[in-house]
């Protein structure tokens, strides 16, 4: 590792149990730091937790934060939903205590290159093909960050010479203090968050934080076709390259592309990736097929941009499900290809009011109680050679831990089904 004695005899606490918390813990106690945690659940997963992190010495509070595990701490670590209005970040502010990000201890101590990905959609999907293309060009990589694979989990296994695709969300550029990626890549910008920041400008500005401390010897890869990255890129230092979707490549590939030609890797390499790669869980995936009838797992489309995208690479007439935690969304974009492309909705969760009088007169619209529910009317109002889409709008936390959960709930229910029929 990188400053090795960075973190040694330091009391840090780290807010947040969730993955990356977890990670960070393990990852900072091996550092000779004195680590505590704090989590407002009290959970089975969160016990569970605890006991694994006792191993390393960690002390764990859970169902409550106290100050006593605040005052005193050299340095604070939150999770990336870790607002910084909760408690802990409060008490820390007042303090005078240092706060940085997951992102930023891992990145501290790594001593890989890091490529970061950010942008409103498709970064899991770059992410991703970055790291199978510097692994096709025989480099040693990792593929991690908001992707599900904490940056920390990876640090004590990289070395001189190797590369890091890492994924990065707005939430966790939000605790960067000098995290400088060798290439940082924007893919787009659009209406996505507004639960947490107050406008699109405040989003917009924790989303460039990206580049904030590149200088002339990095890159920054943004989308020439997005305005608003465009002026946005004016502030940076580093090496401005962009990209745009052609014939041959969409957006996401024409991103890969222009990261591969500066890491001076061939042509041939990309495109081998590119045939080879068949998409990633929970986006657009095939779930099963039953009576002719198409199931679609696409529960990572959090945002009415990606569920715009989703429809417009899904051929057949389809029934959507839709719906979730509300984001702040504007689902007016959505309604020209709801009316193109889909026959019928029905609609999940803390949303599914907004979204229906969003869509109301256009199709006909149902609404269920849960995504088994919501699985079974979908099918029975599907007819064959058509499909029936997850795609929910918006985030899963009303009714599961997370995307990835909802799609495993999806499929599972696809399989329930596809056995009764």
């Amino acid at each position: 590792m990188r400053n090795k004695d960075y973190f040694k005899g330091k009391k840090v606490t780290v807010v947040g149990l969730a993955r990356s918390g977890i990670s960070c813990a393990r990852l900072l106690a091996k550092s000779g730091a004195v680590v505590s945690v704090t989590d407002s659940q009290d959970t089975a997963a969160t016990r569970a937790a605890r006991s694994r992190l006792l191993t390393y010495g960690i002390k764990v509070e859970l169902g409550q934060h106290t100050k006593g595990l605040i005052r005193g701490r050299d340095l604070i670590v939150a999770s990336p939903g870790v607002s910084d209005k909760s408690l802990p970040l409060r008490w820390a502010a007042g303090l005078g205590i240092p706060v940085i990000g997951e992102i930023e201890a891992a990145w501290i101590l790594s001593p890989a290159e890091v490529i970061a990905v950010t942008g409103s959609n498709g970064k899991t999907t770059v992410t991703t093909l970055i790291g199978m293309v510097l692994k096709e060009a025989g480099k040693r990589a990792v593929i991690c960050g908001n992707i599900g694979n904490p940056f920390s989990r990876e640090v004590d296994k990289l070395r001189n010479g190797d590369f890091v695709s890492l994924e990065v969300s707005s939430f966790q550029l939000e605790t960067i203090r000098d995290f400088k990626p060798r290439i940082a890549v924007i893919l787009n910008f659009s209406r996505n968050h507004l639960d947490r920041y107050h406008s699109m400008r405040q989003y917009l500005a924790a989303k460039t934080r990206i580049f904030i401390n590149q200088d002339s010897d990095d890159f920054l890869v943004i989308n020439r076709q997005d305005p608003v990255l465009k002026k946005a890129a004016g502030k940076a230092r580093s090496r401005l390259v962009s990209f745009s979707p052609s014939a041959k490549f969409n957006a996401n590939q024409a991103a890969v592309m222009v990261v591969s030609s500066i890491l001076g890797i061939k042509r041939s390499n990309v495109l081998r990736v590119f045939r080879r790669f068949k998409g990633i869980e929970h986006r657009l995936e095939e779930a099963g097929k039953i009576s002719g009838v198409r199931f679609i797992n696409d529960s990572k489309s959090t945002t009415v941009d990606a569920t715009v995208w989703a429809l417009s690479n899904v051929d057949y007439p389809c029934i959507l499900i839709a719906g979730g935690r509300e984001k702040g969304n504007d689902y007016a974009p959505v309604r020209e290809l709801v009316r193109r492309k889909v026959r019928e909705a029905v609609l999940i969760g803390e949303a599914r009011g907004r979204i229906s009088r969003a869509l109301g007169g256009i199709i006909p619209l149902h609404e269920a109680a849960s995504l088994g529910e919501a699985v079974r009317i979908a099918f029975s109002r599907a007819a064959s050679g058509e499909s029936v889409l997850l795609s929910p709008m918006c985030k899963s936390f009303d009714m599961f831990a997370n995307y990835e959960e909802r799609g495993r709930v999806f499929k599972a229910a696809v399989r329930l089904l596809a056995r009764g029929a």
